[in-house]
């Protein structure tokens, strides 16, 4: 079972024990991981979050959560704890996943970490796990031996039209689902974890065999910063004008904005050179990012030539809104400076590459520059992955 950059890992034919999960966030990805896991046998399921709203409505509801597949089917789940308190949702927490965005990650795990059960091993992971997840778990979790730290490298599915507390719906599934640990972690927490993950998901797991695996292949820092630059930076078509109706995130990706991806791209893959050379780490399984779609995604898009088509093409990917607000003069939209597309992906995605270029002394043209004017639209960063990332790194 050796793969040449991943570790594939069999399904187990024992009956699975009863698995105690803590789902951290209530958006997209936390209603939807919430629903589907309570469709596993010996799954018990928690959902924090700190919106009261969503402990509202979803009781108002009956307490019945529903998954709206892509053919309009649903899975309905009666989840066991769904609360804005972490006391009450981690008392027993054997996996616990965080799903919030990853600006709001570190005062999450400040909070939730009085709350961990002490006296077994609890598997704390972010679902995506980029942005430096590892770094940040160890930053502020560090001091808690039992602790095991890991991420998943991306969704298992897409998911959007959220109804807070009862409706979320699916969109198109990863075929292969990645994940690393922290390098603390040893090789007996490696397989506790990934039985776990087998008990949860359907889709073959495979091990990376380095955190930087998903720290580096940072798709949505790369795709929403560039996009948003080709639509409305300093050579866009909307620069300085408001756009003219809602438009899409991919369906409706300028051919500016899919230049700026590609050409993100290929500085992120000399970082990884770079990198190999320094740390002696291999990262090969960091593809280039249209390959990364392709296969995530496979016939679910209909156009594989371009990175272009790629976007325009990806059933997994329609429907999904860029984030708008309306001109206060009534004529058209602006892109959302509030968005964790600016406060997530550039100030924790692009940050982090643009800090690890600096301190390799590599150039990145255009990564930098797309980061630069992202930071100045938003108004500047109010924090960012820099906070946490290490002092001495690459040691």
């Amino acid at each position: 079972m050796s793969f040449s950059n991943s570790t594939r890992l069999t399904l187990d034919t024992e009956p699975a024990p009863l698995l105690n999960m803590t789902i951290c966030g209530g958006g997209r990805t936390g209603h939807l991981s919430a629903v589907l896991f309570k469709q596993r046998p010996g799954v018990r399921v928690s959902l924090l979050t700190s919106r009261r709203d969503v402990v509202a409505r979803y009781h108002a509801a009956g307490r019945r959560m529903a998954a709206i597949l892509p053919d309009g089917a649903r899975h309905m789940a009666e989840l066991d704890v769904v609360t804005t308190d972490p006391a009450e949702s981690l008392c027993d927490a054997d996996v616990v996943i965080v799903t919030v965005p990853a600006h709001a990650r570190g005062s999450l795990l400040q909070r939730i970490a009085a709350h961990l059960p002490s006296g077994k091993p609890v598997f704390v992971g972010a679902i995506p796990g980029f942005c430096g997840f590892d770094w940040l778990a160890d930053h502020t979790l560090g001091h808690l031996q039992n602790v095991v730290i890991w991420g998943m490298k991306d969704v298992a599915h897409t998911a959007f039209d959220l109804e807070p507390g009862i409706s979320v719906r699916m969109g198109g599934a990863k075929r292969t689902l990645h994940v690393a640990t922290h390098a603390r972690e040893s090789e007996a927490s490696n397989r506790t974890l990934f039985a776990h993950l087998r008990q949860l998901y359907d889709s073959p797991v495979e091990q990376l065999h380095h955190y930087l695996e998903i720290t580096l292949t940072p798709g949505n820092p790369i795709m929403h910063g560039s996009v948003i630059y080709g639509l409305i930076g300093p050579y866009g078509q909307w620069h300085g004008t408001p756009l003219q109706k809602p438009l899409r995130w991919w369906t409706d990706c300028p051919e500016l904005g899919a230049y700026f991806i590609e050409r993100c791209d290929e500085e992120n893959q000399h970082l990884c050179k770079a990198l190999e050379r320094r740390l002696g780490i291999a990262l090969s399984s960091v593809k280039p990012l249209k390959e990364e779609i392709v296969a995530a995604y496979g016939d679910q898009i209909r156009d594989h030539r371009t990175m272009l088509s790629v976007l325009r093409t990806n059933r997994a990917y329609d429907s999904i809104p860029a984030p708008l607000v309306p001109d206060t003069k009534g004529k058209g939209y602006f892109i959302d400076r509030e968005s964790r597309a600016f406060h997530e992906d550039v100030a924790y995605g692009l940050a982090l590459l643009v800090e690890m270029g600096r301190r390799l002394d590599l150039h990145l043209p255009h990564i930098e520059a797309i980061y630069r004017w992202n930071v100045t639209y938003m108004g500047g960063l109010r924090s960012s992955a820099l906070d946490y990332f290490p002092r001495i790194w690459p040691a």
